[in-house]
């Protein structure tokens, strides 16, 4: 516990840094108090309850702004699916490929699209989320014009979602951790004690008390695991040969290269989340006069039905793919080695050093991809044993996924500022698990 008091003196001892958080704080205040600001001409008490089905998994996602009709109704989730769409376009369009080749001013071309494409993409999940979650149940007085109420209500939620946009970049710019993922964080973190609640006294009481037990031991469990997957990597060697400058030698150091097994981090599962939420909003709009869309919206608003969680775990392995080829470079990290005078032990520099870094990411990401799918549809066998369906979504899913992952990322951030100032760690090594001063830079 003195450890643990001096390590937070030590970290508000830090003026950027303890900028840096309070800033993150207040940006998550603001952006808490904007998803309890109801739409103008809307009766919250007329809207339909968003505890089950698929609506309630985006409803925790935006930490309840979905079920209360905020200007934040739609959050950050239109953003993310332009991403996935533009992340796409640089894979398969040359103009885009050339975009991404050009450095800053690339970079923030495929910004400003998009942006762009982010407002078209709201433009048009409002339009559904309005008349399926509001207007169909009836939470607009009748005296209110409809259509009026549905391009102002777009606009608002519209600008909702831009200003949850900004306020994510404010926060990787001047907070601590990735704006997006604490966005999606907090509102997972503000919807878990109403659930433990629910499923700890009032649905197990007194009377199940050895369940809850059990309960809390699997969840302790599916974190355990969890976190051990998010850090988990594999060490490819590396040899620098020995170099003499100004009569002292350097190198003749052996390194490493740390591979994570799931390099793509919290990316995947959000990326797939936002995809699986367009079948059941499509399927709301065309219900009524397409058998094919009804039956796809039965199969999709059930998150715990076999379809669902058949084609999220197919679109988290594939994203899974996706997302580590588009940030790991094998080609940059062997010219980088080469350029260094450094080399895999036994490979030729060039590219069969190349090679056989992009083989080990293929041999580590396929297992890597389907333990992160299992998680991911953990909450379903949760939920099948008897556990509460609202504290089913964090043994495993989105939400613990996003957790654990966000949480690590921001204290190893938090730790790397301690160790640039000489402080001790938060570990008793002084360093997180998967950190090294010995690594290879690459």
């Amino acid at each position: 516990m003195k450890k643990f008091i001096t390590t937070i003196k030590n970290i508000f001892s830090i003026e950027e840094l303890r900028n840096r958080i309070l800033a993150t704080l207040g940006f998550l205040v603001i952006f808490r108090l904007g998803s309890f600001v109801v739409l103008p001409g809307v009766d919250p008490t007329q809207l339909v309850d968003a505890d089950g089905g698929i609506f309630g998994i985006l409803n925790s996602l935006l930490g309840g702004s979905f079920s209360r009709a905020s200007i934040f109704g739609l959050g950050i989730m239109p953003y993310i699916s332009a991403s996935i769409v533009i992340q796409l376009m640089t894979v398969a369009v040359p103009s885009f490929q050339k975009m991404q080749k050009e450095g800053e001013s690339g970079r923030k071309k495929l910004t400003q699209i998009t942006r762009i494409l982010t407002i078209l993409v709201t433009l048009a999940q409002s339009f559904g989320y309005i008349k399926t979650a509001i207007i169909a149940p009836g939470a607009v007085s009748p005296s209110v014009d409809q259509n009026l109420f549905m391009v102002s209500s777009m606009i608002l939620l519209t600008a909702g979602t831009m200003f949850c946009m900004w306020l994510g970049e404010k926060i990787t710019d001047k907070g601590i951790g990735n704006g997006i993922s604490m966005l999606i964080m907090i509102g997972i973190i503000s919807s878990l004690p109403a659930a433990a609640i629910n499923e700890f006294y009032v649905t197990n009481g007194l009377n199940n008390a050895l369940f809850s037990i059990v309960e809390i031991v699997a969840l302790f469990g599916v974190v355990i695991v969890t976190v051990a997957l998010v850090q988990a990597t594999r060490r490819i060697p590396v040899q620098y040969a020995k170099q003499v400058v100004g009569g002292k030698v350097y190198g003749g150091q052996r390194q490493f290269i740390p591979l994570k097994v799931n390099a793509s981090g919290v990316m995947p599962i959000i990326f797939a989340q936002a995809l699986m939420i367009l079948p059941t909003l499509i399927g709301q709009i065309w219900a009524d006069s397409s058998d094919f869309w009804l039956k796809v919206t039965q199969a999709f608003v059930n998150p715990f039905s076999w379809q669902y969680n058949l084609v999220f775990a197919l679109l988290i392995i594939a994203f899974t793919f996706f997302y580590t080829a588009i940030t790991v470079n094998p080609s940059s990290m062997a010219d980088d080695l080469k350029r260094n005078g450094g080399f895999v032990p036994g490979i030729k520099p060039g590219k069969p050093t190349s090679d056989f870094i992009g083989d080990v990411m293929d041999r580590i990401t396929l297992p890597g991809s389907i333990f992160l799918a299992i998680i991911a549809i953990l909450p379903t066998f949760a939920y099948n044993a008897g556990v509460g369906q609202n504290f089913s979504y964090f043994y495993g899913g989105t939400s613990l996924l996003i957790m654990v992952g966000v949480i690590l990322d921001t204290l190893q951030q938090i730790e790397s500022y301690l160790l640039m100032r000489h402080y001790e760690g938060m570990m008793k090594s002084g360093k997180m698990r998967g950190r090294s001063q010995n690594m290879a830079v690459a």
